[in-house]
């Protein structure tokens, strides 16, 4: 396995806000093909840092080397415990330990896990709460789907306005509207106090190959995974790597400096 093997390229929904120039899109006729997927996972969107567990180290984003951020600290402690044990699982997940655009009042770990990778395949969402469970650590939040994407296609509506009502459906309320309340982990804005949260990832719930053919994309490009994001979501700049801090757990007294309960061997 290579440790240079980063986290593929999330596309946005068409109807995604807070893009950048260097952003991409899905390309046209995404909703009808994730409308054909037998099974779908919505999750809220974590403003946090990619890290991965495997087990040559943690990784930030780039895979060259491993990570020596100084917010990486706890999570390289938690490598220390965990090394022997991964195999060939590479597991992914948002590092909440700096807060970046967000803070959050409800976060009991400073990792949330969203994909695990084994050899070529990123693993079913079953597969991925089983390894967060295996390792003590929790996944993002999931949101309960009350309605199929499938039962929306039609009556000559176009895809972007079919994926909007969905959301809507499933959430209780427009998405761009959820993502000013303060989600599942209490998100708000630090300087502000503002609620709000980051956004959405939508899934294909069966295991998948970054790139399964569903959709014309690129190789480094996931077909069965794409991301919404509110306006402006990034709000951090290039002076934070000295001015960050860290972000505070729930239940400190409870899961201590790791973010998980402490097991006696």
């Amino acid at each position: 396995m290579s440790s240079q093997r980063k986290y593929a390229r999330s596309l946005h929904a068409q109807i995604s806000l807070g893009t950048t120039s260097d952003d991409r899109f899905m390309p046209n006729g995404y909703v009808s093909a994730f409308a054909t997927l037998p099974e779908l996972v919505l999750t809220e969107k974590l403003d946090g840092q990619n890290n991965c567990f495997n087990k040559q180290g943690v990784f930030a984003r780039s895979h060259v080397a491993p990570s020596v951020h100084p917010w990486d600290k706890p999570l390289r402690e938690r490598w220390q415990l965990i090394k022997n044990d991964l195999g060939d699982l590479e597991i992914f997940g948002e590092n909440m330990f700096g807060v970046h655009s967000i803070a959050y009042k409800d976060i009991e770990s400073y990792f949330y896990v969203f994909a695990v990778r084994k050899k070529e395949v990123w693993l079913s969402w079953e597969e991925v709460k089983f390894y967060a469970e295996l390792f003590n650590f929790p996944v993002v939040p999931e949101i309960s789907l009350n309605s199929k994407l499938s039962d929306f296609i039609g009556n000559r509506k176009s895809e972007n306005m079919v994926l909007d009502e969905w959301l809507t459906d499933n959430l209780g309320m427009n998405w761009k509207a959820s993502v000013e309340t303060a989600g599942l982990l209490g998100g708000y804005e630090p300087d502000t106090g503002k609620a709000c949260s980051e956004g959405f990832v939508i899934r294909n719930a069966g295991a998948f190959e970054t790139n399964s053919g569903i959709l014309p994309v690129a190789p480094n490009e996931f077909d069965s995974l794409f991301k919404l994001v509110r306006e402006s979501h990034v709000q951090t700049d290039v002076h934070w790597t000295k001015t960050w801090k860290a972000a505070t757990l729930t239940n400190y007294e409870k899961f201590g400096w790791y973010g998980y309960e402490y097991l006696s061997c």
